[in-house]
């Protein structure tokens, strides 16, 4: 069981169960909710709607294998429903005297439904899927397999208070804030509710073998997917629409892989070619070397674009777009370099991103015609001197490109620990987390089509965020405590993590994990 409270009215429960009913039969479950409450645009406790998000998760899984071990099945249904109220972010405040909030924690929302009994504009999402995968060993080397995949998905947006949404005013200039683009249709409602589906399955042969210390394993499939979907939109206030848009992809691949004596590194390279309904070629390549010092690859993928991106149909956005196939380049190694108790893995990974697709600051999709480069740099570092630990990793990032994919240029994550144990029984890890990204124009969120959007307008800041945390363990039980945004108001009152949503406001959480077996 897990739990965890967390501050500013976060939570989180988990059960997991696994049972053996028999040597070669085991089933189980997984159960999951998580909420969070809204911190700004609400009336407080006795708002009827103040919960911002809701979750549930569901697990079932099951694995058999049969008595002379030549047959092995692995199954699973996971099920989430998960519902969001959407706020578009916080606006500004100002003070008495006129002065400007900017980190307005407590402001009003740029999305709202004007009363705390009606609901305000809202996503909803339910996910069904299904995954069997069972084998069959022919003779040494040789297993036939299956791989069988169903998902089911539902995605559902609706503002039944447009019209008020759409006549928001700035509390600062007074100026209307219209969070949507022009309406096409009736200005009183958005209904969205997509439906999607896909079919996979996967049939092939794989082994392994061994060679003077040397192994050997190999696979090769074909795989078949077949997915569509349909979306039910409002046209006005009472009358409705309906489109579909559907997809069969083809692909025979292949894996092998190579492992060497010392059994620390491999060589391992795949394919895998097809081609959709349109007859064009689709194709994935990677090749990779592990070794103790060293990991370095190379990925070639050529991919159809998404349904969302090809055609879309509201009273809010219209396209229908012929777009060429993305194709992305991906080049990359790391090395593992260790001297006593220190360990360095700086990093180089270079994309080479052909036709790719965005969204615009007009929240529609877009294809940059030609290619254009990303090179990250990194350093990872891990230092244990005795009971501490200073570890993480940085990034800086170069791109050729700045107008269509905004990432900020330095990344750091660094955490600052110390351990001991307590009394003989408590072990306690106790230490200091450490986030900062540069200043960059983070992409901004449409959930009307649930699809982030570049923006250049609002450019959030850099910002160092520290969490203090303790963890313990006594036996199999472990907990942890932990101050989130402990730094809020040193520097500054906040920050931006994207253009109208703020960093949670400092808060103390609590936390267990127990095992509830002897």
């Amino acid at each position: 069981m897990y739990i965890a409270l967390g501050g500013n009215s976060q939570n989180i429960l988990r059960f997991d169960m696994s049972q053996n009913i028999n040597p070669r039969w085991n089933v189980g479950f997984d159960v999951q909710r998580f909420t969070s409450q809204k911190l700004f645009g609400t009336t407080g406790n006795n708002d009827t709607y103040k919960l911002l998000a809701q979750n549930w998760g569901l697990l079932l899984h099951t694995n058999y294998r049969s008595k002379n071990d030549k047959y092995t099945l692995l199954a699973h249904f996971n099920n989430m429903n998960h519902s969001l109220d959407e706020q578009g972010g916080v606006l500004p405040g100002q003070t008495a005297d006129l002065q400007t909030i900017v980190y307005n924690y407590t402001g009003d929302s740029r999305l709202r439904s004007g009363s705390p009994t009606v609901q305000g504009p809202h996503g909803w999402e339910i996910r069904n899927d299904w995954h069997v995968y069972h084998q069959y060993v022919l003779d040494k080397g040789f297993q036939l397999y299956h791989k069988f995949d169903y998902q089911s998905h539902k995605n559902f947006y609706q503002d039944d208070t447009l019209r008020l949404n759409q006549s928001i005013t700035s509390p600062i200039t007074g100026q209307p804030i219209r969070f949507y683009p022009a309406i096409l249709g009736d200005t009183s409602r958005i209904f969205q509710l997509a439906r999607f589906q896909l079919l996979e399955n996967q049939f092939g042969i794989k082994g392994n073998a061994q060679y003077k210390g040397s192994s050997f394993n190999y696979r090769a499939y074909l795989r078949i997917r077949n997915y569509n979907q349909t979306t039910h939109y409002n046209e006005s206030r009472t009358a409705f629409n309906d489109y579909s848009t559907a997809r069969l992809e083809t692909f025979l691949g292949g894996w092998l892989g190579y492992y060497f004596p010392d059994s620390l590194s491999r060589l391992t390279a795949e394919a895998e070619f097809g081609a959709n309904t349109k007859g064009n070629l689709l194709y994935r390549l990677k090749g990779e070397l592990e070794s103790k010092f060293l990991t370095a690859g190379y990925s070639s993928i050529s991919t159809n674009p998404t349904l969302m991106q090809e055609r879309y149909q509201s009273m809010i956005f219209f396209w229908r777009n012929n777009f060429k196939l993305p194709i992305y380049n991906h080049a990359y190694g790391k090395l593992n370099l260790r001297y006593k108790q220190l360990r360095i893995e700086p990093s180089l990974d270079y994309y080479l991103l052909s036709n790719y697709i965005y969204f615009n600051d007009k929240v529609i999709p877009q294809q940059v015609d030609g290619s254009f480069s990303v090179l990250r740099t990194g350093l990872g570092y891990h230092f244990q001197f005795g009971k501490f630990l200073i570890s993480g990793q940085g990034y800086y990032t170069v791109q050729s490109n700045t107008d269509v994919l905004h990432i900020p240029p330095f990344f750091m994550n660094t955490r600052i620990q110390y351990e001991f144990l307590y009394a003989k029984v408590l072990y306690i890890q106790t230490g200091i987390d450490l986030h900062y990204k540069s200043p960059y124009y983070a992409d901004a969120y449409m959930p009307v089509t649930q699809q982030y959007y570049v923006q250049n307008s609002e450019k959030v800041e850099g910002y160092v965020l520290a969490d203090l945390y303790a963890n313990l363990r006594i036996n199999r039980t472990r907990l942890f405590v932990k101050l989130t945004h402990a730094d809020q108001g040193v520097f500054q009152p906040g920050y931006f993590v994207s253009p109208g949503f703020l960093q949670m406001r400092r808060g103390f959480s609590f936390g267990v994990d127990w095992y509830l077996f002897d």
